[in-house]
């Protein structure tokens, strides 16, 4: 597979760690030394997931190397929602005026944009379809609660948006090396461990500390469960981009994989938490940054729980 273009959208607004200085009784060094946040973006009223996932997808049409209206496969991967019925993929499908193209939504939690990523493979595989659009768009500050002193601090909003093909369409195509997700509901608190229950407390993550240890744990046995499916081994990885959960997270992982803080790329410090999007906007961010033939791991966890990890070569 090949990535052929993206798109990204972070709204224009932040909330910085002062804000929740008289909502939870905390400094904001404290917020900043727990999770590497420094700020953390925010929708206006006026947005939500489609009108943001839509926005990404706008942002990535320059860059696409052939007509929108050759997708045939739509696939909105998130877990918050503005609409459960009328889903981000049947908006975008309307919105471009895609006629004959598949659409489909799938939720993992966090990891939602790369098990996205497997229907896409899957959807290719089965000779079902050739050009893929995968949009993921995370609204948490809707559900999130600002008093919450366990989470309500580290939720952040944005969208992403990837057009992907089974084969190569232009010289500057990205390709997708390997993809590899599996589910962990039986693992740790599990589905007890983060919750969005919409009409109740919205998004919640009850134990901060759970979630901590098996992310840590399961990024690197998915990164490690990817490069032996393709024989390749650390020293093959240029770049690696983790779950913006917690920088300290991101720090674990480095330590037990024994490498400097610089070998990761990372937005946390400015965006926060933006969940499913996160890992997948830090990688269209930086491409730029990258060189012909770096090679770049993207692991994830999500709730649930469930881990991922899918390595490109630039």
């Amino acid at each position: 597979m090949y990535i052929n273009a993206t798109g990204y959208y972070v709204p224009e607004g932040r909330v910085s760690n002062e804000f929740f200085t008289s909502k939870m009784g905390v400094t904001a060094d404290w917020i900043e030394q727990r999770t590497g946040i420094r700020t953390r973006s925010r929708a206006g009223a006026d947005e939500n997931v489609d009108t943001m996932g839509i926005c990404a997808v706008e942002n990535a049409l320059g860059k696409l190397p052939y007509d929108i209206k050759d997708v045939d496969l739509i696939v909105s991967a998130h877990y918050c929602t503005y609409d459960s019925v009328a889903t981000l993929a049947h908006k975008v499908q309307r919105e471009y005026g895609i006629e004959g193209a598949k659409a489909v939504y799938v939720s993992s939690a966090c990891s939602s944009f790369i098990n996205g990523l497997e229907v896409v493979e899957g959807y290719f595989a089965m000779g079902k379809a050739e050009k893929a659009l995968l949009v993921c768009s995370e609204h948490n500050s809707y559900y999130s609660d600002d008093t919450d002193t366990k989470s309500g601090h580290l939720w952040g909003d944005a969208a992403v948006a990837y057009f992907i093909s089974k084969d190569r369409v232009a010289d500057s195509d990205i390709r997708i090396l390997d993809v590899f997700t599996e589910g962990l509901g039986h693992v740790g608190k599990g589905p007890a461990g983060v919750t969005l229950r919409p009409k109740e407390e919205g998004i919640r993550m009850e134990d901060g500390r759970d979630v901590f240890i098996h992310a840590c744990k399961n990024m690197i046995y998915s990164l490690n469960k990817s490069l032996k499916q393709i024989g390749m081994d650390m020293n093959d990885i240029n770049k690696l981009i983790t779950h913006q959960a917690n920088k300290r997270i991101v720090a674990q992982v480095a330590h037990q994989l024994g490498l400097g803080m610089d070998s990761f790329l990372n937005n946390i410090e400015e965006y926060g938490n933006t969940g499913s999007a996160s890992a997948a906007l830090v990688l269209a961010e930086n491409f730029d940054k990258l060189q012909k033939g770096d090679k770049v791991a993207v692991m994830v966890f999500g709730g649930g729980y469930s881990c991922g990890c899918f390595i490109v070569e630039i």
